[in-house]
């Protein structure tokens, strides 16, 4: 490689030399330096372990605990207790409108039991006044009725003993007519009036 040194051949008096001697020391030497490093790390170990700095770290300890102290109680710790106020007022609020809630459903449901209530006896009343309007219907329908089939009972009461009337009229005129027949048969002629006379007598006992 360029930069790198390359091994030079001189030929001086029939002996070569070459410069790779310098160059393999050079490595050899690298090498011896390198492992002493490791060798002097190894010795050092972790460095939070090491007690020489143990002064150092206990005060950026404290210096970190305290900043992060200041921190969480200027910073994190208010804007925390923010949110959990936030949030119980959240709370609150919904446990006050699930009361107001639950208020308006008793109030909704005790009106809707009031008015069932009052529309049940409405009904009730609508029922008992339409029973009795159809009972005073029917007692009325029931008394024009009775009252008509009276004045027909009457009228054909009357018409049968004008009838009957009538009837015995006409028996008497045939029973005088029959026992005048019959008496002239017997005893001779007899009149109208006598025989109808006898037959009026016979009918009264």
């Amino acid at each position: 490689m360029a930069g790198e040194a390359q091994p030079q051949v001189v030929v001086e008096n029939g002996a070569v030399a070459q410069d790779s001697t310098a160059g393999a020391q050079a490595v050899t030497d690298t090498h011896a330096t390198t492992e002493a490093a490791a060798g002097g790390h190894e010795a050092v170990g972790f460095p939070p372990f090491d007690a020489s700095t143990f002064g150092s770290q206990l005060l950026w300890l404290a210096i970190t605990f305290g900043a992060l102290y200041v921190i969480m109680a200027r910073v994190a710790l208010p804007r925390i207790g923010e949110i959990l106020e936030v949030r119980q007022d959240r709370i609150e609020s919904d446990l006050a409108e699930a009361d107001r809630m639950r208020q308006r459903t008793d109030q909704a449901v005790e009106a809707y039991e009031k008015e069932l209530a009052e529309a049940r006896q409405k009904a009730h009343g609508i029922a008992e006044q339409t029973r009795a309007d159809n009972s005073a219907a029917a007692d009325a329908r029931r008394a024009e009725v009775e009252a008509e089939l009276s004045k027909q009972v009457a009228t054909a009461e009357a018409r049968i003993q004008a009838t009957k009337t009538e009837a015995l009229k006409n028996v008497d005129a045939i029973a005088a007519d029959t026992a005048a027949a019959l008496v002239g048969q017997i005893a001779g002629k007899v009149s109208a009036a006598e025989a109808a006379s006898a037959v009026k007598k016979v009918l009264e006992g």
